[in-house]
């Protein structure tokens, strides 16, 4: 037999790794609000049975209409499912009944699994399952998920139960008289749809306390005009009722929620108590300082440096061995196509152009990626993430948006396609429209190769020793900080304009710090994020090399096609303090950033081939000689930082807003910003010299 079994629970309870460890699939396991945004899917067996798992959003209520929180409710509510098991984390129980007590309200298949049983033990607390299992009326298994042996005795107990077939009896929140009166009259116009009793009842008081959340409920039965007619008429007699008795629309809410909070806290703290534990003193200490309105950004800016200091220190070295075997390899790949009677034609475009470009491309992206993304992997694990969140939260209440919009953009910094994709946690829909369009800001790690090479060569170029690298790091921090800012400056401009809404309250939950788990901070970093990445760079690196080489080596009237376009582009590139080289390698690198400065050298080549990738002051020399100056190196870091976004986050524009028009102003909106930068750092540095 088969059975369907539903994963639900508030974010950072370890859900996802619940949901890993049974089906065996590796997703990732993120620290911050809502990172699952997406139904996932598995399935393991069981004595001879199957069971199919479904890992819904991560959420804190059921009770708004945010995208994560509407996928759960409704999957939970309107789906059959044989059991719906809910995660929690042991260390902070009340908070995380709130949710069980609203999916007990829909449910009578439910299975309270409680995680992080570990942590609540070096917490200091102590959970009392057997009486907690007597007051919410449900089956309660206690858990660590990294143990083996605990994920078997929750597979056990999952069988079991979905064998038994048993419809518990849940705990159900008991509402002020009128609240309850009001929802029985409401659930028996319901009576006519094909729901349970308990589907009922949830309705109606979602019915009294969201109307717009109601509706949407009631329009997924999809009742003809009649029925519907009926409900909505029943509803509007129940609130006359309860506003002749001074209980009003926004009072009924409180009623519902403060209702749900009592309960939970009441059980939570009936079932659990807590003994003195040094290390919650110490997590209090260490967020004292961490979260501080005084320290707090500072050390987030001291982690991005630390981070970016290394990633530049570290990745010389691999970089310039990988570019001499790329170079030791180049010669005898030359010499198997001259055996093979290749043409100079397609050698050249071969090894030139495709394997020159790809070289390029592994040589200065691969050393890079595989110290940031791990490093910044150790943030997130540590718990160190979410107060980096936490710190960005007051700048983007300034904004008029959600402080989920900083969690987004901590997502971009790998790539901009995930932070876009990241924006559905963001519940207002003008808001999560305003953090899709201004997600681009975050330099990507597509960008950051060119960013590090030219921050190394022109800035920490002035200075000597040690302090090359520290000055590097500090002005590429600088530019994070310039992108942060214009986010937030591009955020407020459109939330006060095309894009204003109301405010959405934020709850961001700052987990407990976590030892890191090294084996899974690199096989999640390395695998799924920097070979990922990389591969998709050197699959439009390839063809775009080709391309390039092309476009360098025909020649109309003695000129190749190349020049007569840079010279086509000189004349306003110029007014933004660079040449037409660069502007077309912007242009012809849209498939992937991460190709425009090799795109950039084959233009500079006179016959168009990629150069060796050469050390850091042989580049310095090729830039130098056509004609960079300070001012160019920085114009185009700037540009980098502020210009179109690349082809695969502009096709997840597109899929996530679902309209052409808007992923338009996404590719014009930050050019547009970029070209204003540039030209204005151009004319003041023109005035200054």
């Amino acid at each position: 037999m088969s059975f369907k079994i539903v994963l639900a629970g508030n974010p950072n309870v370890g859900k996802s790794t619940v949901f890993n460890e049974l089906t065996g699939l590796k997703q990732h396991t993120g620290n911050w609000s809502g990172k699952t945004v997406a139904l996932a899917h598995g399935s393991f067996k069981e004595n001879g049975n199957i069971f199919d798992v479904y890992d819904l959003p991560g959420t804190y209520s059921v009770i708004s209409d945010s995208p994560e929180e509407k996928i759960a409710r409704d999957y939970i509510c309107f789906e059959d499912n044989d059991l719906t098991v809910i995660v929690a984390d042991a260390t902070c129980i009340e908070r995380n009944l709130n949710l069980a007590l609203q999916i007990m309200e829909m449910s009578n298949k439910v299975l309270l699994c409680i995680n992080l049983a570990d942590e609540a033990k070096r917490s200091g607390v102590v959970i009392d399952t057997a009486l907690l299992e007597k007051e919410l009326g449900i089956p309660v298994v206690l858990i660590c998920a990294k143990k083996r042996r605990d994920i078997k005795e929750l597979k056990l107990k999952i069988a079991s139960l979905c064998r038994e077939n048993r419809e518990y009896e849940p705990y159900l929140v008991k509402y002020p008289l009128e609240i309850e009166t009001a929802a029985s009259v409401i659930g028996e116009s319901l009576c006519s749809l094909n729901i349970s009793r308990k589907a009922q009842r949830f309705i109606a008081l979602k019915l009294l306390d969201n109307f717009e959340l109601g509706s949407s409920l009631v329009g997924a039965l999809s009742p003809d005009d009649k029925q519907k007619t009926y409900i909505l008429t029943t509803l509007q007699d129940m609130k006359t009722i309860l506003e002749e008795k001074n209980i009003f629309p926004v009072n009924i809410r409180d009623m519902i929620v403060e209702s749900i909070i009592a309960s939970a806290v009441s059980i939570g703290r009936k079932c659990t108590s807590t003994t003195s534990s040094s290390l919650h003193s110490k997590t209090v200490k260490i967020d004292k300082i961490l979260t501080s309105k005084l320290l707090g950004i500072p050390i987030t800016l001291l982690f991005f440096a630390i981070i970016l200091w290394i990633t530049i220190v570290g990745a010389n070295y691999p970089s310039q061995l990988l570019s001499k075997a790329f170079a030791l390899l180049k010669p005898r790949l030359e010499s198997i196509l001259e055996f093979m009677n290749f043409s100079d034609f397609w050698s050249g475009l071969l090894i030139d152009g495709i394997y020159g470009t790809s070289a390029w491309i592994t040589a200065v992206m691969l050393p890079p990626m595989a110290i940031f993304f791990p490093l910044f992997t150790l943030l997130e694990d540590l718990g160190v993430l979410p107060r980096i969140a936490f710190n960005l939260d007051r700048c983007f209440k300034c904004a008029n948006t959600s402080g989920k919009q900083s969690l987004t953009m901590c997502m971009g910094l790998g790539c901009n396609a995930v932070g876009v994709t990241g924006c559905r946690i963001i519940s207002s829909p003008s808001e999560r429209l305003a953090a899709i369009l201004t997600n681009t800001f975050m330099p990507c790690n597509g960008r950051f190769g060119m960013l590090t090479t030219l921050s190394a060569i022109f800035i920490g170029g002035m200075f000597s020793g040690s302090m090359s690298s520290v000055v590097s790091s500090v002005f590429i921090l600088l530019l994070i900080v310039i992108g942060v800012i214009v986010t937030l400056l591009i955020t407020k401009l459109l939330t006060i304009t095309i894009l204003k809404g109301n405010d959405v309250s934020f709850a961001m939950e700052l987990p407990p710090y976590r030892r890191p788990q090294v084996c899974k901070i690199l096989t999640r970093s390395l695998l799924d994020r920097t070979l990922h990445i990389l591969a998709r760079a050197l699959s439009v690196a390839a063809p775009a090399g080709a391309i390039i080489w092309l476009l360098s080596n025909i020649v109309i009237g003695d000129v190749t096609v190349i020049s007569y376009l840079t010279g086509g582009l000189d004349s306003f590139a110029r007014l933004m303090g660079m040449d037409g080289v660069i502007l077309l390698a912007f242009l012809l690198a849209l498939p992937a950033n991460e190709i425009v400065l090799p795109i950039m050298l084959m233009c500079y080549m006179s016959a168009g081939n990629t150069p060796d990738i050469p050390e850091i002051n042989v580049l310095k020399e090729i830039l130098l000689n056509k004609n960079w100056t300070i001012l160019t190196a920085i114009n185009v870091m700037l540009f980098s930082l502020l210009h179109f976004p690349c082809a695969t986050t502009l096709k997840t524009i597109k899929a996530e807003t679902g309209s052409y028009s808007w992923t338009a102003v996404a590719f014009l909106l930050p050019t547009i910003v970029g070209i204003i930068v540039c030209m204005t750092t151009t004319l003041i540095y023109n005035i200054i010299t």
